[in-house]
């Protein structure tokens, strides 16, 4: 094998490694929370996530938080939310404090909060445990 092959497989195997971001990859964070809605918010809180509406959807990916999505749930007559995204940046804690000064974020939370009702103890949503991802 010549240079310039074994140099195009080595400049192919760190784009693999490296990504397109240019970061060294690490480990995801894969996060799962609930928190229960009040049913007479669902249809206003459908409208404030829809597709159409940028809401802070740039925030999300400026701060690493990827795959975010959000599910309803009817359970015993009562209404909960899941949310799930992967978060692919390094400093978990810096970057959720940055998000969380943001003004577009304190604004939506102060619209979207009272539509939703949390789990005993919880202030807002909570965290669920994880216990089995597949490849």
């Amino acid at each position: 094998m010549n240079n310039k092959i074994k140099i195009g497989c080595l400049a192919s195997l760190f784009t693999a490694v490296v990504g397109v971001t240019g970061c060294v990859s690490h480990p995801v964070k894969r996060m799962g929370e609930v928190v229960g809605i009040k049913e007479e918010n669902i249809a206003r809180y459908k409208q404030l996530h829809a597709d159409s509406n940028p809401g802070v959807r740039d925030l999300l990916t400026k701060y690493h938080m990827k795959n975010f999505s959000i599910y309803l749930q009817k359970i015993d007559g009562k209404w909960y939310e899941f949310k799930y995204w992967e978060y692919t940046g390094k400093d978990y804690e810096s970057d959720m404090a940055g998000i969380a000064k943001e003004p577009r974020t304190i604004e939506w939370l102060r619209v979207c909060d009272p539509m939703q009702i949390p789990l005993p103890g919880a202030k807002s949503w909570k965290n669920m445990e994880r216990v089995y991802f597949n490849k």
